[in-house]
């Protein structure tokens, strides 16, 4: 922030949509900022788009960062795997339960693991806190978290 401050500019926060629904971010840490860039963007769609770019011209994000496992680096050889369903599956699930309005069993029916999605739904719904705190970003899907997406966080709401 003092950086921000000196130059006049504003603190760009790194959450992606994935990590936004399911809590896979800090409040006060990589949350800290003004204005969240990607917030709406699925982490499988982060990683084409920086290969997309990569593929346009120069090397403008290192190979290492797209192929290294997602982690949130809390503590030594976390990876994000060990309490989530790969991103590729997480992601399909938050497209069918957020933007389609699918309920957890049209969701299974559609071929993914009742745990999986009973795990990344609850998830959904227990961090809406965290969403509350977060700054702005750019909308590109139907439902974004935010005026789109709302639960209540208080009185042990659980739908």
């Amino acid at each position: 922030m003092a950086l921000s401050n000196k130059f006049g500019s504003i603190v760009l926060t790194t959450g992606n949509k994935s990590e936004m629904a399911t809590g896979y971010c800090t409040l006060y840490g990589d949350m800290a900022g003004g204005f969240a860039v990607i917030k709406d963007v699925a982490k499988t769609l982060v990683y084409r788009l920086a290969t997309w770019k990569n593929a346009q011209g120069a090397e403008v994000i290192p190979q290492r960062i797209i192929t290294r496992p997602p982690s949130a680096e809390l503590r030594p050889d976390q990876k994000d795997q060990d309490s989530l369903p790969p991103y590729e599956v997480l992601d399909g699930i938050l497209q069918r339960y957020m933007e389609d309005d699918q309920g957890i069993d049209e969701i299974v029916a559609a071929g993914f693991a009742a745990a999986d999605v009973e795990r990344v739904t609850r998830l959904i719904k227990i961090n809406e806190y965290k969403r509350r705190q977060a700054p702005i970003g750019i909308r590109i899907t139907h439902r974004a978290f935010g005026r789109d997406w709302r639960y209540p966080i208080t009185s042990k709401f659980r739908a």
